[in-house]
């Protein structure tokens, strides 16, 4: 299945919560789910009780729609986390915090994931100042992350930079906003990784 191109808004509908997909568009009273707090679709106004698979569903949807991956990707990434050490719902996490796309939002270089994504994709990124447009790419400790010189004046960027220093940078990062530059410091531990998911009912998931 291709990447998902419909209107990003009725994901956050139909997951209930904000996933942040739209960038500042997410933090003003535009956002579809002020104003319509129930899933999209001829019957969302109808509350349905989720069976326990069910719910496990939502939530592997819900993480995979925040980091906007696919589900063979997202897959790959859960056969990757169980086989290492450690509680494979946290290994989870940890790896999908590591992709170029999100440590390039995260650093605020960019409003959203899929605005990190299309500036990785265009060849806007270096990592330890070799260009890489693959947002997959695992970023790893000690690595220097940077937008080209030609790349710095392009009017989204300096958006998401204002946004940056709204929203903060994490903790395990190490950025420069006025350069465009930032260094990523450690691999995060989950408790320091604040998103609205419960990684055992994913382990669970894939555990039938």
């Amino acid at each position: 299945m291709g990447r998902y191109t419909g209107s990003v808004c009725r994901l956050c509908r139909r997951e209930g919560i904000k996933l942040f997909l739209k960038g500042s568009k997410c933090m003003t009273d535009k956002c579809p789910l002020e104003k319509r707090n129930y899933p999209p679709g001829q019957h969302g106004r109808r509350r349905i009780k989720l069976s326990e698979y069910g719910i496990r569903l939502r939530e592997k949807q819900k993480l995979r729609r925040i980091y906007g991956i696919s589900e063979n990707q997202f897959k790959r990434y859960f056969e990757i986390a169980s086989r290492q050490k450690g509680l494979t719902g946290e290994n989870l996490i940890k790896l999908l915090e590591r992709r170029l796309d999100n440590v390039v939002y995260r650093m605020g270089f960019a409003t959203s994931r899929r605005d990190a994504r299309q500036l990785v994709v265009h060849g806007h990124v270096m990592v330890n100042g070799r260009k890489v447009d693959i947002p997959s790419y695992l970023v790893k400790p000690g690595d220097v992350i940077e937008i080209k010189e030609k790349s710095k004046n392009l009017e989204r960027i300096k958006n998401a930079v204002e946004m940056a220093e709204f929203r903060g940078v994490p903790s395990w990062m190490e950025v420069d906003l006025e350069n465009l530059r930032g260094v990523f410091k450690s691999i995060p531990e989950r408790s320091e990784v604040q998103i609205p998911v419960n990684e055992t009912l994913i382990v669970e998931f894939y555990s039938k």
